[in-house]
């Protein structure tokens, strides 16, 4: 528990857009950031675990940031920030798809949203203990470096069919207009002899 709150401090002392707005609410009010900051994540806890609309809490908490910190690491010069989010961003694709077909049975536990957000958390989460990486590293990676040579033959198999049906389609429809242009027969045009000096304008 020790450890929580000196990473939670931690946290309180970098600079960023949420400590930036802890310290003008503290500066306004009074009340240590420290305080505040717990406030409010009992308040979004809370929320998690009762209000209406958890599910779109969560998955803002699952994006935004991440998102936010993605874009930072790819304008920034450093590389190994760009190998964190990219991590994240692999695992929490496959968390989607997983949950794409167990929604139904998990979206019926009481606090999956709290635990979802965890989950979350715990993947987006600093340091040595970054969840993303250690499921990466333990279950995507060996699961890649097995079956990546397969994926990647059916891949290319599946890309060429692809390719080959669009050239059939394209050569058979540039036929087909072929045939409906020679099928049109070119209108008759009659010419109108010159009128004669004597005769009225129609």
């Amino acid at each position: 528990m020790d450890s929580l709150r000196r990473r939670f401090e931690h946290f309180l002392e970098q600079r960023n857009f949420a400590t930036e707005a802890l310290g003008a609410l503290e500066a306004r009010t009074g009340v240590e950031k420290r305080y505040l900051a717990a406030g409010a994540v009992s308040v979004l806890t809370l929320y998690l675990l009762f209000g209406y609309g958890a599910s779109l809490l969560c998955n803002l908490i699952g994006f935004v940031y991440p998102a936010y910190a993605s874009i930072k690491a790819i304008e920034s010069p450093n590389k190994e920030d760009d190998t964190v989010w990219l991590t994240y961003w692999v695992v929490y694709a496959l968390f989607g798809l997983v949950e794409f077909f167990s929604d139904l049975l998990l979206s019926w536990f009481p606090f999956y949203y709290a635990g979802k957000c965890a989950f979350l958390l715990f993947c987006m989460s600093p340091g040595p203990w970054n969840g993303a990486l250690l499921l990466y590293r333990r279950v995507v990676r060996p699961l890649f470096l097995k079956h990546h040579a397969a994926v990647d033959s059916a891949v290319s198999r599946l890309s060429g069919q692809v390719l080959d049906a669009a050239a059939g389609i394209t050569r058979d429809v540039l036929r087909a207009l072929a045939r409906g242009q020679a099928l049109v027969t070119p209108a008759v045009v009659t010419e109108v002899p010159p009128a004669l000096e004597g005769d009225p304008p129609p």
